[in-house]
């Protein structure tokens, strides 16, 4: 009988099987590059691929797991990060053409912390230039093929377009992206695997290139809630090169991962959001909060006190504002060659007044305290992530943005998983989003298990 494609195994898994002794770390590289290898040349899903260095580290990790030295669990897996998360000596773009050489300094502390739990780095993943867009398009450094269809090029989603392509086509088994307004739940949601937005301080951002402080915040990308749960687990932790994830106690998700939801009580997506999204994007949303009552959790009604897009708009400020504060620089070089609908989006925070940016954080701190009313007595809200499938390329519309679903997490401070849960008539994936409380993600993960526990849209692949 042939052996099972290591490529399609969870982490979870893959962990068992290095930790048993039958895989090893040299074989699993090995099958990944040799993956990439054959699908990259149409994916573009990497913008470097670390393939020496993989082996090396492979036959490292090898060795000192055959020699009882394992440093944990985690030992030989496999990870892809996005080219904002630095690593001394090594060239990180941030997805600009005019950063293509330049070498970072310092080591993420998200990325020492993998690699000291044996994390062995496959290479740096493509996003958007500066990570300033949900559609996943680098019209100077490369857009990554949607792998859900073969034909024609299809948004990846973004920012973390690479990551979302390289985790769903089996170039890597999980991948870290950031989301700044949606951009780990875009790319999850359109490639069809599970993604979790974490909440500010949870996940240091020291060493991950800055494009909105108060709202960035680094998050897996994984095949299942399981998988996501083990690499969030792994990414966590008081750093004091940044001081947000002091004092936080540690939240470890799977203790109860496997709790169910019975005695959860579900927020439905209010009725005057539904008009956003698609038919078919709306039956599968309908049919997952069908699922989750059948599963044992109350579904219930709510009145949210704003409306997604008011909220999405001073996200938008936010964003705008601070960005243009970092990159003026080079976004006022008219000679610059950067993304031509990056460029305005960023550009737009050089007219934001300080009054105009501080009226908006002091607008977020409110409706902070008006969704937590308004969610009170409840687990968790429930909407699709994206309001459609993914959009050809050619029928995107760059002065608009598809993040209607995701920016309010970003700007409410909250946490949320994105995971696949059904398909349009054509194939494409669609996704449910699962939005909880600042720093309740044990809470959304638990959720989102108990539901691919009842389905198995988590393990469809893209077809080829």
């Amino acid at each position: 009988m042939s052996q099972p494609d290591v490529t399609l195994l969870p982490v979870h898994e893959l962990s068992q099987q290095i930790t048993a002794r039958s895989l090893s770390p040299v074989d699993l590289i090995e099958a990944y590059l040799q993956r990439i290898q054959e699908q990259e040349p149409k994916l573009q899903a990497f913008v470097e691929v670390y393939a020496d260095e993989a082996r090396l580290a492979a036959h490292g990790a090898d060795e000192a797991i055959r020699s009882g030295h394992a440093v944990g669990p985690l030992h030989g897996i496999p990870i892809a990060l996005k080219d904002l998360i630095e690593i001394e000596g090594r060239v990180v773009t941030g997805g600009c053409e005019v950063w293509r050489e330049r070498k970072a300094q310092r080591t993420a502390t998200l990325a020492q912390r993998l690699i000291s739990q044996g994390m062995i780095v496959l290479g740096k993943t493509h996003t958007v230039e500066f990570a300033m867009g949900g559609w996943g398009t680098n019209s100077r450094r490369g857009t990554p093929w949607n792998p859900w269809d073969p034909q024609r090029k299809r948004s990846p989603g973004g920012s973390s377009s690479g990551s979302g392509v390289a985790v769903a086509a089996g170039l890597a088994p999980w991948a870290v992206g950031t989301d700044t307004g949606g951009s780990v739940r875009l790319p999850a949601s359109w490639c069809g695997i599970t993604g979790l937005k974490t909440t500010i301080g949870r996940v240091s951002t020291y060493g991950v290139l800055p494009l909105s402080p108060t709202l960035d915040t680094p998050g897996p990308m994984a095949r299942s809630v399981e998988d996501a749960a083990l690499l969030y687990r792994a990414m966590q932790g008081p750093d004091p090169l940044d001081p947000r994830t002091e004092r936080l106690p540690y939240n470890d998700p799977l203790p109860q991962l496997r709790r169910g939801v019975r005695g959860l009580r579900l927020a439905r997506l209010p009725d005057a959001e539904r008009q956003y999204a698609s038919a078919d994007v709306l039956a599968a949303y309908d049919a997952s909060v069908a699922e989750l009552e059948r599963c044992g959790a109350e579904i219930v009604a709510i009145d949210l006190p704003f409306a997604f897009a008011d909220v999405a708009a001073f996200n938008l400020r936010i964003m705008a504002a601070e960005s243009y504060a970092i990159l003026h620089e080079l976004i006022d070089d008219e000679n610059a060659p950067l993304d031509p609908h990056v460029r305005p989006r960023i550009a737009a925070g050089r007219s934001i007044t300080a009054q105009a940016y501080l009226e908006a954080l002091q607008v977020r701190e409110a409706m902070k305290l008006e969704f937590a009313t308004a969610l009170a007595g409840t687990d968790a809200l429930l909407t699709p992530t994206t309001m459609t499938t993914a959009v050809p390329l050619d029928e995107i519309d760059q002065t608009t943005a598809p993040a209607h679903f995701t920016r309010f997490g970003n700007f409410l401070d909250l946490c949320a998983v994105s995971l696949p849960n059904g398909t349009d008539p054509g194939g494409l994936p669609t996704s449910l989003q699962i939005v909880c409380r600042a720093y309740d993600e044990a809470t959304a993960l638990r959720i989102g298990w108990a539901y691919q526990d009842a389905t198995d849209w988590h393990l469809r692949r893209p077809p080829g």
